[in-house]
């Protein structure tokens, strides 16, 4: 094999591969460093992809045990198979690796199994497996290499009775009792796929709010719906201590204002307090600065303080989001073929898989007041749209922020059962900088969910026809 690259990706998830194909799609001779045998990253293997499997999986269990009947779909002894559920969750992963591979091979990117090294600004170390080391040397170096659970002082996950957030995707069994340590996205989407499946679930949350970067309205719709489902919050609560005792875990947790301490135990316990960069000490060694976040620093173009090696996604400030990696990979390429390659993070969606959906794209109304910006705004309830009706799916609302003087929108928040598709429709607009009149005056098909975009942008001016 020629050891010689345009561009080495280390890393193989959705920065990674996206950013190897986007480059090979432009001419260079790329490959792509990774230490798993699949492809895809935590996203594809332990993350975004095995995690909306189950939820699809316990929310068509749900609907079977609660809905179907009234819908006049009659059946009776409705069983829970659950290592039939995990077996079509790993089919999934599987099958979506071999489509990545199969691009790699379309594109002709070479895949090199094992751990990257970075020993200069031009040479790419892979040791793999067995520990036979290969040097590799490319023009450009491009650190995508992700994010890994977070977890507290003096807690031991140990993937069984205490989970991270890999862990928690395989159980052998439902929980009678969980605690989910964190009211994040990971929280919230672990906690809904098993309290459907029968856990009595309790999240405990240090804010006052879940989702605490979303939008107010938001966070305090989706609280009010997930406490209806069942789950049980301790919010404004910081957690103490998880002591593993018997395979029973003992939470420790005190509310930050009454001061009231409280101890339960559960069977399992999800630590779900964020991710943290991947940082490997190759990167301190070659002078690669970092930001107060402890990421690499890079600037517009992606560049970090070493010439010849960039980074993106987690490795990079901002959210650890799929779909931030993948956009920052393709800029990145098209820069590094002289192209003008740009991410507006202006329009970054953000969406919550839970039941409904969070969908969230631009600022909240709580960043606006801080920026003392002029703004009006508008909430469409989704009780008064048809479709919702039809689908009996009517809980929450579509939420728009214009500028009070140009109307151009500032933030468009949905709470509902496809938000994570209507807010599509929410970015679309503005990319193209339009404002809510431009919305308002736009045609949606009848009857469907996305009319309530429309009647939230009308509703701006006073003027939503079902509301």
């Amino acid at each position: 094999m020629d050891n010689n690259f345009d561009v080495i990706f280390i890393g193989g998830g959705p920065g990674g591969y996206v950013g190897s194909i986007r480059c090979s799609q432009l001419g260079f001779k790329v490959a792509c460093v990774d230490l798993n045998k699949d492809l895809g990253g935590c996203c594809g293997r332990i993350g975004c992809v095995p995690s909306k499997s189950l939820l699809h999986s316990s929310e068509m269990y749900k609907k079977a045990q609660k809905e179907f009947d009234s819908l006049g779909i009659e059946f009776k002894n409705i069983k829970l198979n659950l290592a039939k559920m995990m077996s079509n969750k790993e089919k999934t992963v599987s099958i979506l690796a071999r489509g990545v591979e199969f691009l790699f091979k379309k594109n002709k990117i070479t895949h090199l199994k094992g751990k990257g090294s970075i020993i200069s600004n031009s040479t790419v170390t892979v040791t793999d497996d067995s520990g036979k080391k290969i040097d590799y040397k490319a023009k450009h170096i491009v650190i995508s290499t992700g994010s890994s659970p977070s977890t507290l002082p003096n807690i031991n996950i140990d993937e069984k009775t205490v989970c991270s957030s890999t862990g928690i995707l395989s159980l052998k069994k439902v929980p009678k009792k969980l605690c989910i340590i964190g009211g994040g996205y990971i929280g919230l989407e672990m906690g809904s796929v098993w309290s459907r499946l029968g856990s009595a679930v309790t999240m405990i949350e240090y804010l006052p709010k879940v989702v605490p970067e979303m939008d107010a309205d938001v966070s305090n719709e989706i609280l009010k719906i997930l406490q209806k489902q069942g789950i049980l919050f301790e919010l404004d609560s910081k957690v103490t201590g998880v002591n593993t005792i018997k395979n029973t875990a003992v939470v420790d947790f005190t509310n930050n204002k009454s001061a009231k301490r409280q101890r339960l135990e559960f069977d399992q316990v999800l630590v779900a307090v964020g991710r943290k960069t991947n940082i490997s000490p190759d990167i301190i060694k070659l002078g690669i600065k970092l930001d107060n976040q402890k990421k690499i620093q890079v600037n517009d173009k992606f560049e970090t303080s070493t010439p010849n090696i960039y980074a993106i996604g987690d490795a990079i400030s901002g959210p650890a989001l799929a779909h931030k990696a993948s956009e920052e990979a393709i800029a990145l390429s098209e820069n590094l073929k002289g192209q003008s390659g740009n991410v507006n993070y202006d329009c970054l969606p953000s969406i919550v898989y839970t039941k409904p959906e969070i969908g969230s794209v631009g600022k909240t109304e709580q960043q606006i007041k801080k920026l003392n910006t002029k703004f009006k705004s508008s909430k469409f309830p989704l009780i008064a749209n048809s479709r919702a009706k039809i689908n009996h799916e009517t809980e929450g609302f579509v939420k728009i922020i214009a500028d009070a003087h140009s109307d151009k929108i500032l933030g468009v928040h949905i709470v509902a059962s496809n938000a994570g598709e209507m807010i599509a429709e929410a970015a679309i607009a503005m990319e193209f900088s339009a404002s809510s009149e431009d919305l308002a005056r736009t045609i949606f098909g009848h009857p469907s969910m996305s009319e309530s975009i429309k009647e939230s942008a009308m509703a701006i001016d006073k003027r939503a026809i079902h509301f």
